[in-house]
């Protein structure tokens, strides 16, 4: 990692870019998903990481998702920094970033599900441990 990373909120998708990101992150390949479409009909905001100078513009590196009830809960999901980035603060600027936007929205409660490694991330990130139930569908 050597180019300046830079972060927009609510910018434009890639499907492909994004795909591709969380694959990398989370042990794809799977197919394209539509995330522009899943991004306008259901999310509050979400924050994009780009490695600013790669090529010949800027390259994906960082991705976090917000989506809420409308009110007051507002729910992380789809966090991911491509390896090369992960360790290098990419994902704390994330949720820092998507933290604010949902505050500026008026929620009153941030809410992430992780599994037992990301707990030291999230504690990072501000996030206390909670009790909740999940039922696989």
């Amino acid at each position: 990692m050597d180019a300046p990373v830079g972060y927009r909120v609510r910018g434009s998708v890639d499907d492909v870019a994004l795909s591709a990101l969380h694959d990398a992150t989370f042990g794809g390949p799977g197919p394209v998903q539509p995330w522009h479409l899943r991004l306008q009909r259901h999310s509050l905001t979400w924050v994009q990481a780009y490695a600013l100078g790669v090529g010949k513009g800027c390259e994906l590196v960082g991705f976090v998702n917000v989506v809420w009830d409308g009110g007051t809960h507002a729910f992380l999901l789809d966090t991911c920094v491509a390896p090369s980035y992960q360790g290098t603060g990419v994902g704390l600027e994330l949720v820092r970033r998507a933290t604010q936007a949902a505050r500026e929205a008026g929620c009153g409660w941030l809410h992430v599900d992780f599994e037992p490694p990301l707990e030291t991330f999230y504690a990072r990130c501000g996030f206390g441990p909670t009790t909740a139930g999940l039922l696989r569908l």
